[in-house]
This record gives C-alpha cells, structure tokens and sequence, in this order.
C-alpha cells in the first residue's frame, strides 16, 4: 500500500496532514477496536437486542456495550430501532454501511486462526532469546 492510499504522509512532505487528519487512522480507531469487532460481527448474523449482545460478548460491561453501540450507530455503522411495546424493545442491525466491513473482518478472524499458534510461538522465541541474552531485556 502507499503512502497516497493509507493517507500517511513523510515527514516533510507538502502534503503531510496532521495525524487526526489521516482517514486509516480515523476508521482504524473505530472499527479496530476489539469490541467493535465483535459487535459488528454478532450483528452481522442477524439482528440483536441490546441484552442478547451483552450475554454473547464476553467480558464487555453495560457501559462499554453502550458506548461501543452509540459511536457504531454515530458512524453510520449500525442502525438502532426502538420499538414502542411495553416494556420497550430496541434492536440494533447492521447498516449497508456496516456490511461492507464483513468480509474484511471476517478474512482477519480466519487469517488469525489460521496463524494464532504461529504468533505464538513467535512470542515465546522472542522472550526466551530476549531473556538468555546477555545483556538482558
């Protein structure tokens, strides 16, 4: 990739933006979050109710759950709907928007799987040559 396509610019360069300025960098923050991730990808599969995702994600809190939804849904990412029933229902469903980053995501998931214990292993080569040196870490 680029310099021109990932919007990172050398030092110097006439063109050089300020790092806010960096369109990779302003989608990355979003979308590369791992709870992001994993909303997008359980809603990828249908349909949720604010309650089911918080069971199906483990780990997330009320707080972050919410937090995650509302900058998915400001993105343009995510569409809530509130349904006027008693007692109140809301859904959340991915946008078109949002079905576009479905392939990427999910070839990321399989490339992860297919590489998780390579990565690994990797990590523990690195930490036991970094240990045994004689300089030390």
């Amino acid at each position: 990739m680029s310099q021109a396509h990932t919007g990172v610019r050398a030092a110097g360069h006439p063109d050089e933006r300020a790092p806010e300025d960096c369109p990779v960098r302003e989608v990355l923050d979003r979308v590369g979050d791992k709870w992001s991730v994993l909303v997008i990808v359980m809603l990828g599969l249908r349909t949720h109710r604010y309650s089911e995702l918080h069971r199906a994600i483990d780990g997330i809190s009320q707080r972050m759950l919410t937090l995650t939804l509302r900058a998915l849904v400001r993105d343009g990412l995510v569409e809530r709907t509130a349904h006027a029933t008693v007692p109140p229902r809301v859904d959340y469903a991915l946008t078109d928007l949002g079905r576009t980053l479905l392939e990427p995501l999910t070839a990321l998931d399989r490339w992860a799987s297919l590489h998780r214990e390579d990565i690994r292993a990797a990590r523990e080569r690195h930490d036991r040559a970094r240990d045994t040196r004689p300089d030390g870490p």
